[in-house]
């Protein structure tokens, strides 16, 4: 795969723009934070106003960047129109990064989210130096378990990443 800009956070890949989340993204923030399919697979994170979702971006992705290097990035096509979130992410209930995605449910089916979730893996791999990465799904959630497969990505464990939480599947991609 082709990325551009291996150094930044932001890259493009074939059909794909991933750059960094500004607090002009929250109306789509918005949308994706709460669409039925976010609730049930990823959760709900109680973003339900733009001032919310502003609120989510700065204390989520863009303090990740600051922090870490890395984070959820805003996922577009070439004309700019964004279709949903990917990157890496530090969970303090996982010992090595995570990858995570959503897309709104239009663009399913169409590659998009291994298309980006390459790229993101790319930049952990080769500009962070990340040998092991994780993933956590719900046990439920088939359709991410096949992209994570697709990845090369291999079911460790289930278990609870934080207190009195639901169990989830957790993924593993080592470097090879």
């Amino acid at each position: 795969m082709n990325t551009k800009n291996t150094r930044s956070l932001d890259t493009e890949t074939a059909r794909l723009t991933l750059r960094r989340f500004t607090p002009d993204d929250a109306p789509f923030v918005l949308r994706l934070l709460n669409e039925p399919s976010f609730h049930e697979f990823i959760g709900d994170r109680g973003v339900r106003t733009l001032e919310d979702a502003v609120r989510y971006l700065e204390q989520g992705p863009m303090a990740s960047y600051a922090s870490y290097g890395h984070g959820l990035l805003r996922v577009s096509l070439p004309d700019d129109t964004p279709i949903g979130m990917c990157g890496l992410l530090r969970r303090s209930g996982l010992a090595h990064p995570d990858l995570g995605f959503a897309l709104i449910p239009e663009h399913w089916g169409r590659g998009y989210t291994l298309e980006a979730s390459r790229a993101a893996i790319t930049y952990g791999r080769e500009t962070l130096q990340i040998d092991t990465l994780l993933a956590i799904t719900s046990p439920h959630n088939l359709r991410s378990m096949r992209v994570l497969e697709k990845l090369g990505f291999r079911l460790v464990e289930q278990r609870a990443i934080t207190e009195g939480a639901a169990p989830v599947n957790v993924f593993q991609l080592d470097a090879s």
